[in-house]
């Protein structure tokens, strides 16, 4: 929301104010001198939610407002759209001993020396917060200064780039680092784990799309509770994680092959893992590694599973490989309605005795997994339609998946079909939810409003259906 405030020789300027500061400060007609008369502490709060630019137009305002901006423990500095000498006369005239944020987008491209004084700036100035994006990949291999690798205040870190080479030539000592995500940087292991032995008090570490790296250990970093690993297609690894005292885990878009080797205090995963060449797998590796890979999950108690992962414990179901028995209380699994999904997701919810709520988030069907998926089954002399053979005969093999893929909505018999076969087999499910992103028009959503009543009536069981699309949400609860 943009307030507007009346300059003392008439003019006016715009000032966007969040909505709950807007709250905080209320409704008044004589809006500027109000907020003008609030504490130095509220003012730099307010602007600590805009970008400095912005919070420098708010000088021309008045006398009480000429250095406001200046003390205000926040920068937000976005060069793409102002000059190096622009920066360096802002941060000149920056008066704040301390720096709480500091956020930083910028290209690298004929600014390397100007970046690295920003950064000394940053953290001489003893910041918590700093967040930094480079967001032109012509520059390739930039390396990070020594002073950047050292520092006592900064608590959460940021870094996003493309070109960015983390590869500290000293010792790495964040001594007060809680919260660590590197997105898009190249990290080689023994970079990583120089890294690691520099935060001692480390809770949470994303990386983010970053290179190179195989072997995650994290095994002398106690303090660590949360980690997320994002994937894109083209990247492998990690091969191994070694996490004994991680709480959370996500790994998303990671490809197989990869083991987890120590995650024995976790108590809520998120696995969405993608084929790798198929045709190079056996039943032996689904055995040895799929499994072995859900029996590391054993104690967890909040779950959720993407849908190719589903479809390799499809495979190994096939195969007659023994399902660990799960303490898992919450599940979700983010699937398609389709054949080659439902004897993974059986088996998955035969061996979770302990299930209470249940969550269905149905996705599109990857044609490139299909397509892996249907190579491995041919190579190994396997039937496609004997596999996927089911007495529920609504569900779609692989065929009528993609027509799906190109606008065709699903009928509510299917959806209804496929939550009547997760409820035969549960055995203490007291909540299911569904979320329904695309499948169904609007006639087809009120009968399985209709099928789902019943369901949730002959099962005792709370059903939730909500109807995701870009326009609007429709939320039905059946009791």
């Amino acid at each position: 929301m943009a307030e507007t405030f009346r300059h003392q020789d008439g003019d006016t300027i715009a000032v966007e104010i969040p909505n709950h500061l807007k709250t905080m400060i209320g409704d008044s007609n004589d809006g500027f001198d109000f907020i003008s008369s609030l504490p130095d502490a509220i003012l730099h709060l307010i602007l600590s939610s805009i970008p400095t630019k912005s919070a420098i137009r708010t000088s021309v305002l008045s006398k009480r407002w000429r250095y406001v901006w200046s003390e205000t423990p926040s920068i937000s500095i976005d060069s793409h759209r102002v000059v190096t000498k622009s920066i360096n006369k802002t941060l000149s005239n920056f008066s704040s001993t301390k720096i709480t944020s500091f956020h930083l987008c910028t290209s690298l491209v004929n600014r390397i020396q100007p970046v690295n004084s920003w950064i000394e700036f940053a953290i001489s100035h003893d910041t918590e917060k700093l967040s930094l994006e480079f967001r032109d990949t012509r520059v390739r291999d930039y390396s990070f200064p020594d002073f950047f690798y050292t520092n006592s205040t900064v608590k959460h870190l940021f870094v996003d780039s493309g070109s960015v080479v983390m590869i500290p030539k000293c010792s790495v000592s964040w001594t007060s680092l809680k919260n660590l995500s590197l997105s898009n940087c190249k990290l080689s292991d023994e970079s990583l784990l120089k890294i690691l032995s520099g935060c001692p008090m480390l809770e949470s570490l994303e990386l983010l799309f970053c290179d190179e790296f195989r072997c995650l250990d994290l095994s002398r970093s106690p303090c660590v509770r949360r980690l997320e690993i994002d994937r894109s297609d083209w990247f492998l690894g990690p091969t191994e994680i070694v996490a004994p005292h991680v709480h959370c885990l996500r790994l998303r878009h990671s490809r197989l092959p990869c083991s987890l080797v120590d995650v024995s205090s976790l108590v809520e995963a998120n696995l969405n893992i993608y084929f790798c060449d198929l045709g190079t797998l056996t039943a032996d590796f689904l055995q040895g590694n799929v499994i072995k890979m859900l029996k590391k999950l054993q104690n967890v108690e909040k779950l959720t599973i993407g849908a190719t992962f589903l479809q390799m414990l499809s495979l190994a179901a096939l195969c007659g490989v023994r399902f660990p028995t799960l303490k898992v209380e919450s599940l979700t699994l983010e699937t398609m309605i389709v054949r080659s999904v439902n004897p993974g997701i059986t088996k998955l919810l035969q061996n979770s005795p302990g299930l209470r709520k249940l969550t269905i988030h149905t996705v599109k069907c990857s044609i490139i997994s299909e397509v892996h998926l249907n190579n491995y089954l041919r190579l190994h002399s396997l039937n496609q339609r004997r596999c996927w053979r089911s007495k529920d005969v609504v569900f779609p093999g692989s065929m009528e998946t993609i027509s799906m893929l190109v606008g065709k909505y699903a009928e509510s018999n299917l959806v209804a079909s496929f939550m009547e076969l997760l409820l035969r087999n549960t055995r203490s499910l007291e909540t299911m939810v569904v979320l329904l992103v695309g499948y169904l028009d609007a006639s087809g959503f009120e009968e399985l409003v209709a099928l789902a009543t019943t369901l949730s009536h002959n099962n005792n069981v709370f059903i939730s259906i909500k109807q995701i699309n870009v326009k609007n949400v429709s939320n039905t609860f059946c009791k």
